[in-house]
């Protein structure tokens, strides 16, 4: 289990290493190359020859390109000092540099939104878990009844409306409406109280969209397993019918759902966008819009980062999710 995990994490190093690169010279280079200078958008298009010059300098946008990427990277680590044009600027580390717009480091803005996101994906992840996998595996184990029937077309909803369009519907409903819920973001450390009450939306919103896709999977692959050779058997040993579905069935069964747990939680870390900006929480959602809207290209580049490095970790842990449940995946 160790060489196995050590080789996973060397394939993490390697792999943030590319990203890292090709993330640089999306952001950096190819406006560059598209004659777009990087240096203008920081000014503005309206400013004079000497301030572009004294911004090309200070971000040393001047310098070739292997000495930009590794500034780059020894800012990710170690900090970085922008120097020209008179003043000295220090940027602690990590630094993924500062905003076009408002000239203000961009580490301190998303460590103060990334809570709010990861509060927000992890807890619609353990809702859409809970209640999409038991939602599956009732439908599985009664397949053809009017539950599966109805569970089936609920779930067929939820992955065919959008997001926007439920959340909308449920601040209408729920907030609006019948004035059950207070929609409104606060604080946890205000009142964790009507924090909860603010999250309690956006999570049941969220998780209604990935429970529905998590039951149809559930169902499909439950009905596939129930159906090998080894569920007979242990049928035929006497086994109950709980010890049968826990202890067997969902061991296979989980193997696809680990799989989109993984690229659905690191997505969602990275930023629900149309979920963060119809409830109006400030996560990486509405950093990262309000970047593009801007063209803020060191915002958009730090939530890019953010996004890759969660989901690569949250393949890692599956992947060791993966070895635990099947012990075959470490000869691999």
């Amino acid at each position: 289990m160790l060489t196995y995990l050590i080789r996973r994490l060397m394939a993490v190093a390697v792999m943030l290493v590319v990203i890292v690169v090709v993330v640089f010279c999306i952001f950096f280079l190819v406006p560059k190359w598209s004659g777009v200078d990087p240096a203008t958008m920081y000014v503005g298009k309206t400013s004079d020859a000497a301030a572009v010059e004294g911004i090309r300098q200070k971000l040393q946008l001047g310098e070739p390109i292997y000495v930009q990427v590794l500034e780059f990277f020894k800012g990710l680590f170690v900090g970085r000092t922008y120097s020209g044009g008179g003043d000295v600027t220090h940027c602690a580390a990590p630094c993924f540099g500062y905003s076009f717009r408002s000239e203000q480091a961009i580490w301190p803005v998303l460590t103060d939104r990334l809570p709010v996101t990861m509060v927000l994906a992890l807890g619609a992840a353990v809702l859409w878990l809970l209640f999409g996998t038991a939602a599956g595996v009732l439908s599985a184990l009664k397949r053809g009844t009017l539950w599966d029937r109805s569970a089936m077309v609920v779930a067929l909803s939820g992955v065919s409306l959008p997001i926007f369009f439920t959340a909308m519907v449920s601040l209408a409903v729920f907030d609006y409406g019948l004035g059950w819920i207070d929609s409104g973001f606060v604080p946890f450390g205000e009142d964790p109280g009507a924090w909860f009450q603010g999250m309690l939306l956006p999570w049941v919103t969220l998780a209604f969209l990935y429970a529905a896709m998590y039951a149809r999977i559930t169902r499909a692959t439950m009905l596939e397993v129930m159906g090998e050779d080894y569920i007979r058997t242990a049928r035929s040993k006497g086994l109950s019918e709980p010890v049968v579905i826990g202890k067997h069935a969902m061991r296979s069964t989980m193997t696809p759902i680990l799989t989109m747990l993984g690229m659905d939680l690191g997505a969602l870390i990275g930023g629900a966008i149309l979920t963060e900006t119809t409830f109006s929480l400030p996560g990486l959602g509405q950093a990262v819009l309000k970047a593009i809207n801007e063209r803020d290209l060191p915002v958009i580049l730090g939530v890019t980062l953010i996004t890759s490095l969660a989901v690569i970790l949250a393949n890692l842990v599956v992947d060791v999710l993966y070895a635990v449940i099947d012990p075959r995946v470490r000869l691999s």
